[in-house]
């Protein structure tokens, strides 16, 4: 048979008469039915002719035959191309007229859902205008949420959703409605608008002066907006500082708890006694003295007290306000602060909490009211705290502590009995309470250098070598050397020269100034000076010595950012235990000062 595809390869021999062997009938048979397929083609009917006009027992007449069925099978292959390229060309025809389609349509209007009253119709808002429209039947209702963003057609008919949209207007709530409605819109010149929750707010707790992002159409509040003031006034778990690392303050703390714990943990007691408990109270003393130790330490050990008494998991929310975060310049910001963080208290207090307000530099904030257009601030805050402070009963609500170094400067209506009923002051620890501080950052778990080491000639000699000190009472011996020297009356040790209006000068010495602070940063830059010897040298064993100690007291008073760097009374005056109006001056006494006073004793001599 004719291969076309391979004419050189086909191998037909011309001359051959036994090419075919099929009979004429097959043949005829298959001429009459290529005929009624070949439907009257040209080509195929002069092919049919020439078959025709052929003899059967012609040898030609089997290769007519053949080239007419080489022709059909072209032909069908030809017509089943055409089809898959009509095929194809529809498909690019209907792609086509959908994009037309799609480009040519009018845009979707988009609206927000206020609600669902039926399970095939929704409550839209578009624009203003408020439609009850009907929903795709394609549509589930189920994944609709009340504060979504819906499509809606030229028909406004819902065909889709959007979710909650990620822009909007903030609003600040005024007031929120007992059935969960809000109320926003207490500025000035602003209009008051009832807003609906969306489906997400629903259960969130909300209260006034939150703030919360709204639709486009002001109708439904989307999302709450934590504020970073709310955040970082609460500690939501209390510092865990026992009673025990607090040193040198235990006329303090015994009043603190007298003050504070006794009234919580014997209620019923206090009542027969109608005893009324204090709502607050005032530590004033010199910076870095422990006040703001003594305010977390009390949070702690009272609720830790709650706990044992109650036999209740009572927990404790320390509230810490500095009172320069308080201050704002715009008109009224900072009265809502002070609402806000008595709001703060009261809710922690309805959650079971135990809520703790703590501002330090009180002084800041509810300094003495004046008549003065500078001192405004002050001429309103003090009654907003004042307001804030008479809506608490007492230490069973909020436990309110105020810390400050100038007690002289803070409105007397703040201090009043009734509001701030106890003042206790944090005075400056003596030797024995500076020997208990040092007790808790200089301890026996830490390297300690050995002062008393082996002789090398004792040991050749037979002798037995000095006895090695125990850590613990080396580390007692070091703090014991460490104060005496610190206290020391002597002239090295003179610091501050103050004059009185009674015309006598004191002198102070380095003790006067001692405060936990300031023993911290004395272990802080021993152990720094030990740490670069390790560095240096790590092969040799080296621990704190006593140099170190006295090096770090030393630079510690001479290099100090506590004291103040000029000799302005009214900056010394926070660090003194001196009654301000009884101060006139206050001098330090230099470094240099003592060199030439050195100096000149010994040419004297």
């Amino acid at each position: 048979m004719y291969d076309k595809k391979n004419p050189k390869d086909a191998g037909v021999n011309l001359d051959r008469y036994d090419l075919f062997t099929e009979d004429d009938e097959e043949v005829e048979e298959e001429l009459t039915s290529e005929e009624e397929e070949a439907n009257s083609g040209y080509s195929l009917q002069l092919i049919h002719h020439l078959i025709a006009e052929t003899p059967p027992e012609d040898r030609r007449r089997r290769w007519l035959l053949e080239l007419r069925r080489a022709i059909l099978s072209d032909e069908g292959e030809f017509r089943e191309r055409i089809h898959a390229i009509q095929q194809e060309a529809l498909r690019i025809h209907a792609e086509m007229e959908a994009q037309i389609e799609k480009l040519t349509s009018p845009a979707n209007r988009i609206g927000t859902l206020l609600g669902l009253p039926k399970d095939d119709i929704a409550r839209v808002i578009v624009g203003g205008s408020e439609y009850y429209a009907n929903l795709d039947t394609e549509l589930d209702s189920r994944t609709l949420k009340k504060g979504f963003s819906v499509l809606l057609n030229d028909a406004f008919v819902v065909v889709g959703e959007l979710g909650y949209n990620d822009a909007g207007p903030i609003a600040k709530i005024a007031d929120v409605i007992p059935d969960g409605r809000l109320r926003i819109g207490q500025e000035p010149n602003a209009q008051t608008v009832i807003l609906e929750r969306s489906a997400d707010l629903t259960d969130v707790k909300l209260k006034p002066g939150d703030e919360v992002r709204v639709d486009s159409n002001y109708r439904v509040a989307l999302e709450h907006i934590p504020t970073k003031e709310t955040d970082a006034y609460a500690l939501e778990a209390v510092p865990n500082i026992p009673w025990s690392k607090v040193g040198g303050l235990d006329e303090t703390i015994q009043r603190i708890k007298d003050t504070i714990e006794l009234p919580i943990l014997h209620p019923e007691l206090f009542s027969r006694f109608q005893y009324s408990a204090p709502k607050g109270f005032l530590l004033h003393g010199p910076p870095g003295c422990g006040k703001t130790l003594i305010g977390k330490a009390t949070a702690y050990n009272l609720t830790q007290q709650l706990r044992r008494e109650s036999g209740e998991d009572v927990e404790g929310c320390f509230l810490h306000i500095k009172g320069p975060e308080i201050l704002n310049m715009w008109l009224g910001e900072s009265e809502r602060k002070v609402r806000e963080i008595f709001q703060i208290a009261r809710e922690k207090k309805e959650d079971g909490k135990l809520a703790f307000v703590f501002i330090d530099e009180a002084e800041s904030i509810l300094g003495t009211r004046r008549a003065l257009r500078s001192h405004s601030i002050s001429n309103t805050l003090v009654p907003m705290f004042c307001a804030e402070m008479d809506g608490i009963e007492s230490l069973q609500d909020v436990v309110i502590i105020l810390a400050t170094n100038r007690p002289d400067l803070i409105d007397p209506a703040i201090l009043r009995p009734g509001r701030i009923d106890r003042k206790i002051k944090v005075t400056r620890p003596d030797a024995e309470a500076a020997k208990d501080i040092f007790r808790i950052y200089f301890t026996p778990e830490l390297p300690i250098a050995s002062e008393v080491t082996p002789d090398s000639e004792t040991e050749t000699a037979g002798e037995t070598p000095p006895e090695v000190i125990p850590p613990e009472k080396a580390v007692e011996d070091l703090i014991a050397q460490v104060v005496d020297e610190m206290f020391r009356e002597d002239e090295d040790n003179r610091f501050l020269e103050v004059s009185l209006r009674s015309g006598r000068r004191d002198i102070l010495y380095r003790g006067h100034l001692c405060s936990g602070a300031i023993i911290e940063s004395i272990v802080q830059r021993a152990k720094e000076s030990a740490l670069k010897r390790a560095i240096q040298d790590p092969q040799k064993e080296s621990g704190i010595s006593r140099a170190d100690l006295l090096d770090a007291l030393a630079a510690e008073f001479r290099e100090s950012e506590i004291f103040p760097p000029t000799e302005a009374t009214e900056d010394w005056l926070k660090l003194l235990d001196y009654d301000p109006a009884n101060v006139v001056k206050v001098t330090p006494i230099k470094t240099e000062k003592r060199e030439r006073r050195k100096a000149s004793n010994s040419r004297v001599i």
